[in-house]
């Protein structure tokens, strides 16, 4: 078992769990709305697509990032807490988040301005390395059995709120702003704004209890000494599984909320501020709806939803993509409606499955491994990705089939789990699970 609380997790418990999560998203997910802009600032060049490229490049710097990240926050999260790591996770992300919004172009000080972007996008990918799944971790510990799949969807739906801020607030500037005035100095604010509401964050999480099941296993004295070295001999089969979960999760979330604002702009000849505010839209409905579907988890199973949110997007990406390149706004908002819908079916029990895989003592550093491994290869470079895809092949409908590739590859892992997926492994399958 997960070794969670037999009681409701309190309300503070878990608005200060997603609260942390929202703020470290919407500072992480800022740089991914502003490629355009950032393109031109820091990466000129007389070829449009080899600035977006570079751009892209130091996007998924932030990922390569992300393993380390997991590996320092992993090691302190199994063996002093998860509170505490998970505290300081969110100053890690304040402070570069606030220097990027301060940070010279390249038209002032050439070359150290796209250098110094990359180290502060590093030192994001680090942060966000140990929060993400340290708050899948943590919530999912306090919840009760029967409400692991609701309870572990805020962690989901949290990420998805800081997101949907970070395109709210960008699509608030865009269509304020004429294009002079984003290019000058406007596109510093959200940034600027994200990186002293993430205080917020720090100062919550500083307040609330430990996690149950961690607590145990300390009271127990079965606490890892080396959790890293634990997690490499005796937990790859479930950091292999976590990876393969991960692909649909990270490709599919970064390809239509984070780059298909670069992609419209590209293939079609819609202008910034709908194609924003309809991205906003779409964030909005799949941020309700996986707290929907986690709950739906808890009462049909976990593992229905994942085949029904992997097997739809891989059959409908590639004719959703044909509405998303018609030009037609109508037709774009219905297409990315429907992929919402199918990510949401996937997303709201994937966080409580994820982490029943490992055993407690484990459980932050193997997850946080398996999860940014899956995001560093394949989640942060999907833009980058779908943009050599297309520059490639040609073909503006690439990114549906890279899409469809990587749903397939992640049903092929989910039909190897349990098919009682929502009540987890019993105890008897890992001394560990306390």
């Amino acid at each position: 078992m997960v070794g969670t609380s037999t009681t409701p997790i309190p309300k503070k418990t878990l608005l200060a769990g997603a609260i942390g999560n929202v703020l470290e998203w919407y500072d992480f997910a800022l740089y991914g709305y502003f490629t355009p802009v950032l393109a031109t600032l820091f990466f000129p060049s007389e070829q449009p697509s080899v600035s977006l490229l570079s751009a892209f490049g130091v996007f998924a710097i932030g990922f390569l990032a992300r393993p380390l990240g997991a590996l320092l926050f992993g090691h302190w999260g199994d063996t002093v807490g998860r509170r505490s790591a998970l505290a300081w996770s969110v100053i890690l992300m304040a402070i570069p988040t606030f220097c990027v919004g301060l940070l010279p172009t390249y038209e002032t000080i050439g070359m150290a301005a796209p250098l110094a972007l990359t180290f502060f996008r590093f030192l994001q990918g680090l942060s966000v390395g140990g929060e993400f799944t340290g708050s899948v971790t943590f919530l999912v510990e306090h919840a009760a059995p029967s409400q692991r799949g609701y309870i572990g969807s805020w962690a989901g739906f949290s990420a998805q709120v800081g997101a949907l801020l970070g395109s709210g607030v960008g699509a608030l500037v865009a269509s304020s702003l004429t294009h002079e005035a984003l290019h000058q100095w406007g596109w510093r604010i959200p940034f600027l704004l994200g990186s002293v509401i993430a205080l917020v964050g720090w100062y919550l999480r500083t307040r609330i209890p430990e996690s149950p099941a961690f607590e145990r296993v300390r009271r127990s004295g079965t606490l890892s000494a080396s959790p890293i070295r634990e997690v490499l001999t005796s937990q790859r089969v479930a950091v292999a599984k976590v990876i393969g979960l991960v692909l649909l999760h990270g490709v599919g979330f970064y390809l239509l909320y984070v780059y298909l604002t670069t992609y419209l702009l590209t293939v079609t000849s819609v202008s910034l501020g709908p194609v924003l505010t309809i991205n906003t839209a779409c964030m909005t409905l799949l941020a309700v709806l996986i707290p929907l579907m986690g709950r739906l988890s808890d009462k049909i199973g976990q593992k229905p939803l994942l085949v029904i949110g992997a097997a739809g997007l891989a059959v409908a990406s590639y004719p959703l993509f044909t509405w998303l390149t018609s030009d037609h706004l109508p037709n774009i908002l219905a297409a990315q409606v429907l992929l919402t819908v199918l990510m949401s079916c996937y997303l709201g029990p994937f966080f409580a499955v994820v982490v029943e895989l490992f055993p407690t003592p484990l459980r932050y550093t193997g997850l946080s491994t398996g999860y940014n491994i899956a995001s560093a290869l394949f989640g942060g470079t999907a833009p980058l990705m779908a943009t050599f895809l297309i520059d490639w092949s040609s073909n503006t409908l690439a990114p549906s089939l890279y899409l469809t590739l990587c749903a397939i590859i992640s049903l092929s892992v989910v039909l190897t789990l349990r098919g009682d997926a929502r009540r987890g492994p019993p105890r008897s399958a890992n001394r560990h699970h306390a």
